[in-house]
């Protein structure tokens, strides 16, 4: 199956969905009774559904707008009373300002690149006025999702501003590889909301909203199929989860960039290796990080990686997304060939 980012109206962008490779990822994130000083969320009576999706719709889409960068379009979400504004890296592509339509403001407003952060496809532009009326949206606790819990999906599909679709959240946890060749950033992105909810060219950096109005992930990755020749699977589509978000825009609006990822890395530039057959064995060693993970343990160039912790590693694609499942700082064994012997290696994983 793959995964397209979906910036270009009418293109599909494919990515590969790591569902196989990582059956670890497809366990829904277990939500926990609130504690003490912790208020629980009163069920949503059916008779109530449709005033609901009313009220949620009314509150939140003001705060989602259109982002046109050169000839493509996008989705935002207005982050904060300064004009911030958070998107996808893929939607902001090369350039440097953008035209921002707002349900507020009658003429598209002018707004800059703050930054883009493509490893985590995340990027914050700025509006150089915020309009009368424009408000941040407000982000809630993506790690308290639910699988059956019902979302909407906010942006501008095939440049329709203003759109809504609705669906349920499908699976938590998910790690989706973008292909750059596809049009994506390249980025392995861990951790996504699996939705129903129709995500279509466009609809990317908009917003995934729960029914109590808050932000729980930007939707960025439409599924393909490839036996469809590429056209939409319907109803799978991912957005990265709101504490995600919150944590690279932050760094962003303070700092100017990211400086802490929380990316685990091993610090190496590898390739895939395949045997006669074109099958792939493992990753090479092109080059080690000095004072990286890798080098630290004694790793070095012309090393093949085959399994990292408890995953079989093949290809790079396979190693970046077990890598984006843990953490830096964390401890775990590398197994490797060195001149046709195996071996291994404990490696603390450095920071991407």
């Amino acid at each position: 199956m793959d995964a397209s980012p979906t910036r270009r109206a009418g293109t599909a962008l494919a990515c590969l969905l790591a569902l196989a490779v990582l059956p670890a990822c497809q366990a829904a994130v277990p939500h926990t009774a609130p504690g003490r000083g912790q208020q629980a969320r009163a069920p949503h009576a059916p008779g109530d559904l449709e005033k609901g999706y009313i009220r949620v719709v009314r509150d939140v889409l003001p705060s989602v707008v259109q982002v046109q960068a050169a000839g493509d379009l996008g989705s935002g979400i207005v982050y904060d009373d300064q004009g911030h504004i958070v998107t996808n890296a893929h939607v902001v592509g090369d350039e440097q300002r953008f035209r921002v339509t707002t349900a507020q403001a009658g003429a598209p407003l002018t707004a800059r690149l703050v930054s883009s952060f493509p490893e985590q496809d995340l990027a914050v532009i700025k509006l150089e006025r915020m309009p009368e009326g424009l408000r941040p949206a407000k982000f809630g606790d993506s790690s308290e999702v639910q699988v059956g819990q019902i979302v909407l999906a906010m942006g501008s599909p095939l440049g329709l501003s203003s759109s809504v679709t609705q669906g349920i959240v499908s699976a938590t946890g998910r790690t989706v590889s973008e292909t750059p060749d596809g049009g994506g950033t390249g980025a392995t992105i861990p951790n996504m909301i699996q939705t129903s909810a129709a995500i279509n060219p466009g609809n990317s950096g908009g917003a995934l909203v729960d029914l109590d109005g808050e932000v729980i992930g930007i939707p960025t990755l439409a599924a393909s199929d490839p036996s469809l020749g590429g056209d939409a699977a319907a109803g799978i589509g991912f957005a990265i989860p709101a504490s995600m978000v919150r944590t690279v825009a932050d760094q962003i609006i303070e700092q100017g960039r990211v400086t802490h990822t929380g990316r685990a890395a091993l610090g190496i530039v590898g390739r895939t290796v395949v045997d006669g057959n074109n099958r792939a064995t493992g990753v090479a060693i092109v080059e080690v990080t000095r004072d990286g993970a890798a080098a630290d343990a004694g790793l070095r160039a012309g090393d093949v990686i085959t399994r990292l912790g408890s995953r079989q590693i093949t290809t790079i694609t396979s190693l970046t997304e077990t890598l984006a499942t843990m953490q830096p700082g964390d401890e775990v064994t590398v197994a490797y060939r060195r001149d046709g012997d195996d071996r291994t290696a404990r490696v603390t994983l450095g920071e991407h």
